[in-house]
């Protein structure tokens, strides 16, 4: 038998504590998958206003450690503070870096020393682990953040004889997102490499640091991996990837069934699973009083839950809602929660005043309706330009909303045309709308066949446990190729 790993994985978010998308979904559910197939995991992220004020209260289990940790960085040591926490429903330690200078801040991302921010977060969580005894068998770095920990591992870090030959595994969330800064933050991190092709002549790019410097590297889909090997996919870093082909690895997301599971879901009205899918009427009467909507079951309710950019597919939308409220396939209801770009919000809340009662667009941070729109939507839409994984696809299935998705990425690796759910390729409105109307076709005139879709949705199995699996091999196949 194999024996069980240590594994440092480091992340600039990390569910339920700090989160903006799917990364913090993945640093929150992967570690528990992986320590209860018995590894030793430990996640490190920043500590942002919330964990330090949970520290000083004492909330969600959150405590400092004693002492300060003195990081290596330039122009001389920086202290920080530790704080520990655990994963809810596990053992999993997590450490916050708390310096306040750097992370106490009010947005997680989208400050021009973000560079600086995380490179410190790669040197700190490195250093802690030699503080807390913890020589990791692979070191699992997140996205552009986790990147800079790569990077000195590969350069700097094979000098010194606490970190030589550490395997390291690079997981990219968004190859769009890159990490892009001046090379002084090479100084300050400790490393100074030359240039690669990826990078102008005063620039360094984390992403394709984590790349080129990463033992192996993997996307969040098999599709996605493919994806960014293109030109069209692969955000100019595609020479780049196909450079590196043979090491980068396509692993599905999984799911956190603990989080999401209609069958014990106290945030829904009448619990239901796969057995009882018509459970789900209870949800759906629910969201239609709440948002205003008139309640009819017969009505099919469309839904979307998604960040209101370019990438989630909102050039195609707007055409396609329209076409939805005028009746052209017959009586509907269509609600959106979600924020982002003000047009986009402009146009969802332009639709919804022009058709009260069939169209509400909630344009707020609102978490709490999340759970009761898939389970009281009928249709669930995700006509993404690209993504590389999707969370929203995978819990619609499993609380019986059928999702409408584009071909791309993993909504392409979870959703089978008229198995589980309708898909179109090219992105266009029409491509959209028609497989929106061929979904409103099948419930209309075959409830059975509907029933069928819902069902093998909700039993498909996308939890952790089969992705853990896959991760769990690549860093075994990181440390053969580093020969430990």
């Amino acid at each position: 038998m194999a024996a069980n790993l240590r594994i440092l994985m480091i992340a600039a978010e990390v569910a339920p504590f700090a989160k903006t998308g799917g990364l913090g979904d993945v640093a929150g559910a992967l570690p528990k998958a992986l320590a209860a197939m018995g590894h030793d995991v430990r996640v490190v992220t920043p500590a942002y206003p919330a964990q330090e004020r949970a520290a000083a209260t004492g909330a969600s289990g959150i405590a400092a450690l004693t002492g300060d940790l003195s990081v290596p960085v330039s122009p001389g040591p920086l202290p920080a503070g530790i704080l520990r926490g655990t994963l809810p429903g596990s053992d999993v330690p997590v450490y916050f870096v708390a310096e306040r200078n750097l992370f106490d801040r009010p947005r997680i991302y989208g400050y021009d020393d973000d560079p600086y921010r995380f490179a410190f977060l790669g040197r700190a969580a490195l250093e802690l682990s030699v503080a807390l005894n913890f020589r990791p068998d692979v070191v699992h770095a997140h996205d552009w953040h986790g990147a800079p920990a790569i990077l000195w591992l590969a350069t700097a870090g094979e000098s010194d004889p606490r970190f030589s030959g550490t395997p390291t595994l690079f997981t990219i969330h968004n190859l769009a997102h890159q990490g892009r800064a001046r090379r002084g933050v090479l100084g300050y991190l400790g490393a100074t490499p030359p240039p690669i092709r990826e990078e102008g002549g005063d620039e360094v790019n984390f992403m394709a640091r984590g790349i080129y410097h990463g033992t192996l590297v993997n996307t969040v889909s098999p599709t996605y991996a493919r994806e960014i090997l293109s030109e069209t996919g692969g955000s100019g870093l595609d020479g780049l990837l196909r450079f590196r082909h043979y090491d980068v690895h396509g692993i599905l997301n999984g799911l956190d069934t603990d989080v999401w599971n209609p069958a014990a879901d106290v945030r829904l009205p009448l619990a239901f699973d796969e057995k009882n899918p018509e459970r789900r009427a209870a949800s759906k009467r629910a969201l239609q009083e709440g948002l205003g909507l008139r309640v009819d079951e017969r009505v099919p309710l469309v839904a979307m839950v998604t960040r209101l950019d370019a990438q989630k597919g909102m050039e195609i939308t707007g055409r396609v809602i329209e076409l939805l409220m005028s009746g052209l396939a017959g009586d509907a209801q269509f609600v959106v929660l979600g924020t982002g770009a003000k047009p986009y919000e402009d146009m969802f809340a332009s639709l919804a005043s022009a058709h009260p009662g069939k169209m509400s667009a909630v344009l707020t941070f609102a978490g709490e309706l999340a759970p009761l729109i898939y389970a009281g939507s009928d249709a669930f839409l995700m006509p993404s330009l690209f993504e590389p994984c999707g969370l929203g696809q995978l819990i619609a299935m499993r609380y019986g909303s059928v999702p409408v998705v584009r071909e791309t990425g993993g909504l392409a690796d979870t959703v089978q045309e008229g198995v589980t759910g309708f898909t179109f390729g090219p992105y266009t409105a029409e491509a959209f709308w028609a497989a929106l109307q061929r979904a409103l076709l099948v419930r209309a005139t075959d409830r059975d066949g509907w029933r069928r879709i819902q069902v093998a949705g909700m039993s498909t199995d996308h939890s952790w446990a089969g992705a853990a699996r896959g991760y769990e091999q690549l860093y075994r196949w990181a440390l053969a190729r580093r020969g430990r």
